[in-house]
This record gives structure tokens, sequence and C-alpha cells, in this order.
């Protein structure tokens, strides 16, 4: 398969017409995703650029209306949702995790320094990245029968080889330990906690982790790297919801982004802001951690962001502070997005064009079981593309 990388001379942020130029090359040449839709906010105002098709059932393009899973970007609303009970004396950062766990639950320590809630939103609890426990009915929907017992367990076993916080490790267990720890402070579920406390405030009345009969209406279906359709991910057990469970549309992304942007009044501002704040660097250059987010200080912009990579779903939103730009990049197939998100923001950063497929790429049950948050962990494979990977 041909790459080629294209070349940008100036930086600041590209028009409508590029971005859709590298949809269609990623959809209609590549014929590397089923569907994608990008949003993007900045001083011209809100609009889309979309291509392919939502589902096989609805030959139409997705649009600023159509529900997707999210994935790991979950993980931002989970760190402001700390920040938000930080600053309301809920918590503290420095509180250690067990403090909102029962009692009789063991948390691992290293030679006694524990977990805290800031180790576990700024990736660096020293916790793997998925509990050994994690034994799913269906391998192609990992998380949905996923107990708090068995959380509870696989925290009592796990022996840490290094003090939390002293390095930067993704891992969907201690993010969906997070939400679970603060969902228990608040005494309700965390899908009902971010909605309170996020979706309700900022009107994003279109996201949310169990879909309304609505949202099915308008739900793009996830597609493997071959393009055959995928089974949803679903949260029957939603006990590491916190890490990877929230379903979204570009509309109300926007939202959540203008308001992480300073774009628009919000009772959640200061929450944000701190949520923004760096924490640690993470052993990628230019890339930094914060609270959920990450930070990249590259071509004389700080971009703001996460992605996400479910089954079949891989996604990315972001914002340029000092730029007042915004962008979501949606997708209904395991194939990244990264790139086009970063370069509508900042156009020196560089974005793929593909060339057309010589053959079928196929992705087995295994690896996709990897996912929340596989295709996540590798930012310095967008940072310098050398070839073309079908999952990362």
């Amino acid at each position: 398969m041909n790459l080629f990388l294209l070349a940008i001379a100036a930086f600041g942020a590209v028009d409508d017409a590029e971005v859709g130029r590298l949809v269609e090359n990623r959809v209609q040449t590549a014929k590397k995703a089923s569907g994608i839709v990008v949003g993007i906010l900045d001083e011209k105002g809100t609009r889309f650029v979309a291509a392919g098709e939502s589902s096989a059932t609805r030959k139409q393009a997705p649009d600023g209306d159509t529900v997707f899973e999210i994935g790991s970007i979950t993980k931002a609303f989970t760190g402001i949702l700390l920040a938000d009970m930080a600053l309301r004396g809920e918590v503290k950062l420095e509180d250690p995790v067990s403090k909102y766990l029962p009692e009789t639950v063991k948390v691992p320590e290293f030679e006694g320094r524990a977990i805290t809630l800031l180790d576990l939103t700024t990736q660096s609890s020293a916790l793997p990245r998925l509990p050994a426990n994690l034994k799913p009915k269906n391998m192609m929907n990992p998380y949905a029968d996923y107990s708090v017992e068995q959380l509870y367990a696989e925290l009592a076993n796990i022996k840490l080889t290094r003090a939390p916080g002293e390095k930067y490790d993704y891992s969907n267990l201690g993010v969906g330990l997070l939400g679970h720890a603060l969902a228990r402070r608040a005494g309700m579920s965390y899908e009902a906690l971010v909605t309170a406390r996020i979706l309700k405030p900022l009107g994003m009345s279109r996201s949310s982790i169990v879909l309304t009969e609505d949202q099915k209406l308008n739900f793009a279906s996830g597609h493997g790297a071959d393009l055959n359709e995928t089974d949803s991910w679903t949260w029957e057990s939603p006990t590491l919801a916190g890490a990877g469970a929230m379903r979204s549309t570009a509309k109300d992304m926007l939202k959540f982004l203008a308001a992480n942007a300073g774009l628009t009044e919000t009772p959640l501002r200061k929450a944000m802001e701190m949520s923004h704040e760096i924490r640690k660097a993470t052993g990628t250059p230019e890339l930094s951690i914060a609270m959920g987010w990450h930070v990249f200080d590259r071509f004389q912009t700080r971009i703001v962001w996460h992605n996400g990579g479910t089954g079949g779903y891989r996604t990315w939103a972001g914002f340029a502070p000092g730029k007042k730009t915004a962008v979501v990049v949606l997708c209904n197939t395991s194939f990244g997005v990264d790139d086009i998100g970063l370069h509508a923001i900042e156009g020196a950063w560089p974005a793929q064009t593909l060339g057309a497929p010589k053959k079928e790429v196929s992705v087995s049950a295994d690896v996709m079981r990897g996912y929340v948050g596989k295709y996540e962990l590798a930012p310095q494979a967008i940072m310098t593309v050398t070839e073309e990977k079908g999952s990362l």
C-alpha cells in the first residue's frame, strides 16, 4: 500500500476543503473507513465535513447528529468530574482511592505509597493497562459483564512494581477505577454523575452511555478494518465505564470542546481549566498528561486532546486554546483518525493520504479485545508516520 505525507509549508489551521479531501481519501480512495464526520469550530463558526456511510442499512453520510462510540475520550470527562468534585470539596486530588471504596477492598500500595485520585487521572497509578481477570463471555464486547466484584478481586491480587505517581503508563483499569470511585462518592452511577455534572449543564442531550430509542435510530454501526460490521460495545455492568463508555455526536462534542476552550460560558469553567493543567511528562517528546487530557506542544501550538478506540470506532477530540479552534473526528471503523484532527487544527501536523488498497486486512478477536485504549497508547506513531498500519 502506498503512503504519502501531506506536506504543509505554513503554520495554521487548514481550510474545510482540505479536511474534506483527507476524509474522502480515507473513505473513498483508500477504503479504510466506512464513514467519517469531522466537526470544526473556529472564528468562522461551526460546520461539519463528512463522507461514507453511517451504517449498511442507512446509505447516507454521517452528520452532526449521528451517534458514535467515543471510547477513551470518556477519560477527559472523568478528569473533569474529578476536578469539579475537588473544587466542590467533595474529594481531594491527593486522597487515596481506597477512601472511596468499601473498607474490605484491598488496594495495592508500593512501600507505603497509596494510589491517589490524581495518580489515576494522570495515568501514573502503576496499575496494569487491563485487569488480568477480564474474561468476557463475548470477546467482541469485552466490558459488558465485568463486575464490581471482579474489580475488587483484581485489586487485591495486584502487586505494584513501582510507586504510584512515578511514571506515566496508560491504564484503562486505573481510569475505570477512578470513575467507579467518584460515582460511589456521589452516590449514583457513573452515567448519572456525568449526565448531572457535565452533559446537562452543557446541553449535550444526544450523549449518553445507554442509548435511548431515539439515539439507536441514528447510531453509526461499527466496522472492523476489513469494513465488515462489528458488535457495538455495551455496558450492562458499567464497572469501568469511566474509561471508555460514552457515546456522542459531533454536534454535542463541539459543545463540550467549546466549553473547554473557553468559547462558551459554563459553571464548569474552573473545573475544565484545572483539568487542562499539565501534571506530568509522558516520555514522548512534546507530549504531557493533564487530568484525563493529553497535551501536545508542537509547531508553536498547544493542543489539548484525547482519542478513543473501541471495537469498531476510532475518534479524536481536541482544541487549541491559543487559536480558539476545536475539532472532533468520529469514525465508525477501526482505522486511525488522529492525524486528521491534529492537522485540521494545526496545518503543520502531517496528515496521511493513502493509495488504493491492494489487499484486505482482517483483525482477530484477540486484537480487538485489547481496546478501550490500545490505539491511543501510541502517540509517537502520529508524530512521525513512517508506514501504514491498520492497527496501532
